[in-house]
């Protein structure tokens, strides 16, 4: 398979190098020269498997210029049971992404059982091993410099801490975190693992990396590379719980099923927009977002405008605190019939801190070709959700997985199956769940007292010469 960028003047390449370079080089998102697709003969054969064995079946397409046995055993490796065993059902322990039952026609998925409590650790996972792999059959070394506004450091550096040919520099945003998050990133002390606290919103983080991955020259010689979503293996690696969800729930296959997807930087969902590409049977595509409403608004109106950094909300589902949504490029340079040149003009209204505006049809094809829908939700209904599925199952959710329920409740066809992508465990988020519950979620064991662990972490203003400088000093 080749990949191109979304802005037209890359060369064709194939995963292996897409995978460690991050933006393309005219500033634009790799992705597939073309989707594969699935007829519903495969559909129905790949319904069978497990997730070890679909998620080989789906990558191998997208990774063809790995062997097909390395390939295996990256997989097998990144997806173990022993690896996502804290499911909130022990009966559930050994199965990957189950499915939790709320109604006959609402469900959960669980993508939280991973080593940081959060489903970004199911794209991260794989992305750290396939990582190590390119980088030792290439004898090279990479600079990774990420983006967090929660959960991607985490599962990013503990999927790469302790790698020889890896060195991480994640940035969050100072304070903005809940405690939870701050411990599981500040607390390792890995020698490959550089924590930077920047002192404002994550959208000026998500800068920074664009103005380091847009200097060619500082790029190529210290080595930079991403973890963030605008890296395609993570979107590849996520287009695979939308096939094991749906099949986990489709009586047939064929069947038409929603998914509802709590959504900042556009990622998650976009990995979804791909898996309906490929030919499987979603309806629609329900985008759920907090009172950063930028992605709503677009979906509602066709406007995309996303706000400065003193005009977004701090929240209480923090991880979509964001008001630039860095993968909706992808979405829409296939909304846009793959014009690279509409879409450079669109995004170079953007990046100078524009806006811009969708014409009607083009509206109406995200919503009648595509199945896009949106909605949000305020604290107080995050807050009522959460205690409302726990005193009527017994489940936590955290908040970021209550703005999609609550979003679900509010969009969904009670004669569609709709599944809720849960986002992150709720003992990430402890003193909401304790508000809406008057409970403290249970925790893993091994994460107990991550709180009063010792931290290491750089604070910096949002400086790029700052950043460069700092990297410069601690590069591989």
């Amino acid at each position: 398979m080749q990949y191109i960028s979304t802005r037209g003047k890359m060369n064709k390449e194939n995963f292996s190098e897409i995978l460690l370079g991050g933006l393309a080089p005219d500033g634009g998102l790799t992705i597939p020269e073309k989707y594969p697709y699935f007829s519903k003969e495969k559909l129905t054969e790949l319904s069978k498997l497990n997730y070890q064995d679909l998620a080989f079946e789906i990558l191998s397409l997208f990774a063809d210029d790995i062997p097909a046995n390395d390939l295996r055993k990256i997989i097998d490796k990144s997806y173990s049971a022993e690896i996502f065993c804290n499911s909130r059902n022990p009966e559930k322990a050994t199965e990957i992404t189950p499915i939790t039952k709320i109604d006959n026609t609402l469900f959960i998925q669980e993508l939280s059982n991973g080593p940081t409590l959060a489903f970004k650790d199911m794209a991260m996972q794989f992305l750290g091993n396939v990582f190590e792999y390119v980088l030792t059959s290439r004898n090279e070394k990479i600079n990774i410099l990420g983006a967090t506004s929660g959960d991607t450091g985490s599962a990013a550096e503990y999927a790469m801490k302790g790698k020889n040919a890896v060195n991480v520099f994640m940035l969050s945003p100072a304070g903005k975190m809940s405690p939870f998050q701050r411990a599981q990133m500040y607390s390792l002390q890995d020698k490959n693992i550089h924590n930077i606290a920047v002192k404002s919103m994550f959208d000026a983080c998500q800068d920074l990396v664009k103005s380091v991955n847009k200097n060619a020259e500082f790029k190529e010689k210290y080595k930079i590379g991403a973890v963030n979503s605008i890296n395609w293996g993570r979107i590849a690696a996520q287009i695979v719980y939308y096939f094991k969800g749906y099949f986990a729930v489709a009586e047939n296959v064929g069947e038409a099923v929603d998914f509802c997807v709590p959504s900042g930087n556009f990622g998650n969902v976009c990995a979804g927009h791909i898996a309906k590409q490929m030919g499987l049977p979603i309806h629609r595509l329900i985008v759920a977002t907090n009172e950063n409403d930028v992605l709503d608004e677009f979906f509602k109106t066709g406007k995309y405008s996303p706000r400065k950094d003193e005009d977004t909300y701090q929240t209480s589902s923090p991880s979509m605190d964001i008001s630039k949504a860095s993968n909706l490029e992808r979405f829409v340079f296939d909304l846009l019939a793959r014009s690279s040149d509409k879409l450079r003009d669109l995004w170079e209204k953007v990046e100078n801190g524009g806006e811009f505006e969708l014409d009607a049809q083009t509206l109406n094809a995200m919503h009648e070709k595509y199945g896009f829908v949106s909605g949000k939700s305020t604290h107080a209904e995050r807050i009522n959700a959460i205690g409302d599925v726990y005193s009527k199952y017994q489940i936590f959710i955290d908040t970021h997985t209550a703005d999609g329920f609550v979003v679900a409740q509010k969009l969904r066809d009670k004669n569609t199956k709709t599944i809720v992508l849960e986002t992150a465990a709720a003992a990430k988020f402890e003193e909401n769940i304790v508000e809406a519950t008057g409970k403290k979620p249970p925790r893993p064991k091994h994460l107990e007292n991550i709180e009063s662990l010792p931290t290491k972490v750089e604070t910096i203003e949002p400086d790029i010469k700052v950043l460069m400088d700092y990297i410069e000093r601690n590069s591989l």
